[in-house]
C-alpha cells in the first residue's frame, strides 16, 4: 500500500525526517540540560566547601580541635551532605563526620588522593575543574559528588601563636566533602523522560498534521486527476476536474480540462471527418452507380426530344425528363464538391487572375442567360496566399448563383476588387470561449448572423436569465434578452458551472463600468463592456499581433434578392433559395473554403433589388 500511494510516501518521508531531526534535537537538549544541572550542582558544592573551610579557619588558628570536630560532625549529618573529612599533609584523617575514620590513613591511589599524587609527589596547585569527582561506592549505589578543597599555608598560619606549620610548607591538608546525587540524577531522569515524551508527542502531532495537509493539498487533487484520467480513458471526454486552487496542481487540472476539451473537439472533428468521408464514399458510389444510367437516360431522352418535333405532349414530357436528369447530375456533382473539401494548398497568387479564370469558366452560361459581367479590378493588388483552385471555385459558385438570381430576363453582375485595411474588431470570429473552469461558452443552438453565439447567465438581484453575445469580435449586436441596464449589480456567470465571468478589479476605461472576461484557448482573454452606448472591447493578444492587410472582392447582381429571414441560414448545408433547382451545398462549400483561408464572407440583399456577397481574404498566410 505504501508503494502505491504518493500521499503515504510523502507523509512517511516527512515523518521520518521529523523523527530524525527531533531525536537529534532531543539528544543534544538532554545533554545540555544534564551539563547545566551538574554545573549548577558543582558551583553550589564548591561554594558550600569554601564556606565550610572559611568557618573552620578561625578554629584551626586557635587549634580548637574539639570544636572543629563538632562542626564537622554536625554539618555532616545534614541531608545534603554525605560525608566530610579533613586530611593532613600525610594523608591521615584528622577530622571526619564519621568518627570511626579519624586517625586512619588514606591510600594515595584512592579517588580522593589520586589527582594530587598522580606523579607520585603531591601537586601544589590543582586546576579548578580537577577539584570535582563523580564516583560510586559500589556498582548499585547512587552517584556521589566529591569536592577536594586544598587547605593552603597562609601567613596567618605560620605567624599564629601556635606556629605549628613552617612557612615553607605549601599545603597543610585537604577538605574533602562528598554529596549524594540521587535527587539530581532523579531530576535528570525526569527531564529526560519529559523531553522524550515531548519529542514523541511532537512527532505524532506533526505527522498527523502533515498527513492531513498532504491528503488535502496533494493526495485528493491527485486522486481527482487519477479518476479523471480513468474517465477519459473510458471514453468520457465530458468529465471535468473541479479547479479550486491557483497553484501548480490547479494549473495541472486546468491543463487537463483543456486537454479533454481538445480531445473532445478532435473527436468531434474526427467524427465529422468520418461523416464527410462517408458522404464522400457515398457520393463516389452514387456517382459511379448513377452517372452512367443518368448519361444513358439523358442521351436517349435528348435524342427522342429532337425526334418528337410536332408532338407537343410528348415533347413536354421528354423536356421534363431531360431537365430533371440534368438536375440529378448537378446534385451528384454538388455532393462530390461538398464531401471533397480538403486542406488548402496555399501559394502566392494574383486574385484578379483567379477572378478572370473563373469568369472564363462560366462565360458561356452567362451569355446564354443574357447576363453581362462587369469587372472593376484594382490592378495594383498585392498577391495573396491562397489555394488558387479553391478560391476559383468560390467565385464560380457566386457567379452561377448570381446568374440564377437574375433569371431569364437578363441583368448585370458586377465584380470589384480592392485592397483594404481591417482591424480584428468586426473581422475575427470567436469560435471558442471558455470560463474559468474550462466550460465552453459557445452555444451552437443559438446563432447570431448565422454564427454560434457566446452564452452567459446574468443575475441582478432576483432577476436571472441568459444573454447571447455576437461571436464577431467587437460587435455590439448582442441578444441581451431583456437584461436591464448593465450596472454594478449585474453578475455574469457561466451557464454550466456559475463561475464568474466578471473581470476582477478591472473597469471599462471609457465608461467606468464593470467588464466581462473569458478565455479563447491559446489566444488569451477577451474583455468587453455591455453598458448601453459604450461597446468597449479588448483582445490584447490578437490586437497586438494583427495583420490588417486584406483583399476585398464584391460580387453584386441585380437579381431577385434573398428574403431577410433566410439570410441567417444561407451558408448552412442544404439551405437553398432556389427551391427544387438547388441543392443547398454551393454556399456551404464556399463558406468552408473562405473560412479555411482565415477570411470572411458576408451577404447583403434586398428583395427585387439584388444581392452583394463580400469576400475578404488576408494578404498574409
Amino acid at each position: 500500500m505504501l508503494n502505491s500511494k504518493i500521499g503515504l510516501k510523502l507523509t512517511f518521508g516527512v515523518a521520518l525526517t521529523i523523527l530524525v531531526v527531533i531525536a537529534i534535537f532531543a539528544y543534544f537538549n538532554i545533554q545540555s540540560d544534564n551539563r547545566s544541572l551538574l554545573t549548577e550542582v558543582e558551583r553550589a558544592a564548591q561554594q558550600y566547601s569554601d564556606h565550610l573551610k572559611a568557618d573552620m579557619g578561625y578554629d584551626m588558628l586557635h587549634n580548637d580541635r574539639k570544636r572543629i570536630q563538632d562542626d564537622v560532625r554536625r554539618i555532616g549529618k545534614q541531608g545534603t551532605i554525605d560525608g566530610i573529612r579533613v586530611f593532613n599533609k600525610m594523608g591521615e584523617v584528622i577530622y571526619s563526620s564519621d568518627s570511626a575514620e579519624i586517625g586512619k590513613m588514606v591510600d594515595i591511589k584512592a579517588a580522593t588522593c589520586f589527582r594530587c599524587h598522580l606523579t607520585g609527589r603531591p601537586v601544589k596547585r590543582l586546576q579548578k575543574q580537577e577539584h570535582m569527582r563523580f564516583f560510586r561506592t559500589d556498582p548499585d549505589s547512587p552517584r556521589q559528588l566529591g569536592i577536594i578543597n586544598p587547605i593552603y599555608n597562609e601567613p596567618s598560619c605560620w605567624t599564629a601563636a601556635c606556629h605549628m606549620h613552617p612557612e615553607s610548607q605549601t599545603v597543610l591538608g585537604v577538605l574533602d566533602v562528598t554529596m549524594p546525587l540521587s535527587k539530581v540524577d532523579q531530576n535528570i531522569r525526569n527531564s529526560q523522560v519529559a523531553i522524550i515524551i515531548l519529542a514523541v508527542s511532537a512527532i505524532i502531532i506533526l505527522s498527523v498534521i502533515i498527513g492531513f495537509l498532504v491528503r488535502w493539498w496533494i493526495d485528493r487533487p491527485v486522486q481527482d486527476l487519477l479518476m479523471a484520467t480513468r474517465q477519459v480513458a473510458g471514453g468520457n471526454l465530458g468529465y471535468r476536474v473541479e479547479v479550486k486552487r491557483e497553484d501548480e496542481l490547479g494549473m495541472l487540472a486546468r491543463s487537463f480540462n483543456s486537454m479533454t476539451d481538445n480531445l473532445a473537439e478532435a473527436r468531434l472533428q474526427l467524427f465529422q471527418s468520418d461523416k464527410l468521408a462517408s458522404m464522400g464514399r457515398l457520393a463516389a458510389g452514387v456517382a459511379h452507380e448513377i452517372n452512367n444510367p443518368l448519361t444513358a437516360v439523358l442521351t436517349n431522352s435528348s435524342y427522342l426530344l429532337k425526334r418528337s418535333q410536332g408532338q407537343s405532349e410528348l415533347q413536354e414530357d421528354l423536356q421534363v425528363i431531360v431537365s430533371e436528369t440534368i438536375r440529378c447530375r448537378e446534385i451528384v456533382k454538388s455532393l462530390l464538391d461538398f464531401a471533397r473539401q480538403t486542406v488548402p494548398k496555399k501559394r502566392k497568387a494574383d486574385i484578379n487572375e483567379i477572378i478572370h479564370r473563373a469568369a472564363t469558366v462560366v462565360e458561356n452560361q452567362l451569355s446564354m442567360g443574357q447576363v453581362e459581367l462587369v469587372m472593376d479590378l484594382d490592378e495594383k493588388l498585392a498577391k495573396v496566399t491562397v489555394d488558387a483552385n479553391q478560391i476559383q471555385q468560390v467565385f464560380i459558385n457566386l457567379m452561377v448563383n448570381a446568374s440564377d438570381a437574375i433569371g431569364e430576363d437578363g441583368g448585370t453582375i458586377n465584380i470589384s476588387s480592392r485592397a483594404i485595411s481591417l482591424g480584428p474588431a468586426g473581422t475575427l470570429q470567436i469560435k471558442r470561449a471558455l470560463c474559468r473552469k474550462r466550460h465552453d461558452l459557445v452555444d451552437r443552438k443559438i446563432q447570431i448572423d448565422g454564427k454560434p453565439a457566446i452564452s452567459m447567465r446574468y443575475k441582478k438581484n432576483k432577476e436571472t436569465g441568459l444573454i447571447h453575445l455576437n461571436p464577431m469580435y467587437g460587435s455590439n449586436k448582442h441578444k441581451l434578452n431583456g437584461m436591464t441596464d448593465f450596472d454594478k449589480e449585474v453578475e455574469l456567470m457561466c451557464p454550466d458551472c456559475s463561475a464568474s465571468l466578471m473581470a476582477d478589479g478591472e473597469f471599462c476605461p471609457d465608461c467606468g463600468s464593470r467588464i466581462y472576461a473569458f478565455e479563447v484557448p491559446l489566444k488569451g482573454l477577451v474583455q468587453g463592456c455591455l453598458k448601453e452606448g459604450c461597446g468597449w472591447h479588448r483582445w490584447e493578444q490578437v490586437d497586438s499581433s494583427w495583420n490588417d492587410e486584406y483583399v476585398e472582392v464584391k460580387v453584386t447582381d441585380n437579381g431577385c434578392g434573398i428574403p431577410q429571414e433566410q439570410l441567417p441560414k444561407l451558408f448552412e448545408p442544404f439551405s437553398t433559395t432556389k427551391g427544387q433547382k438547388g441543392t443547398g451545398l454551393g454556399l456551404a462549400v464556399t463558406w468552408g473554403i473562405v473560412d479555411n483561408h482565415n477570411g470572411t464572407i458576408s451577404v447583403e440583399s434586398k428583395l427585387c433589388a439584388g444581392t452583394t456577397f463580400t469576400i475578404r481574404i488576408p494578404v498574409g498566410p
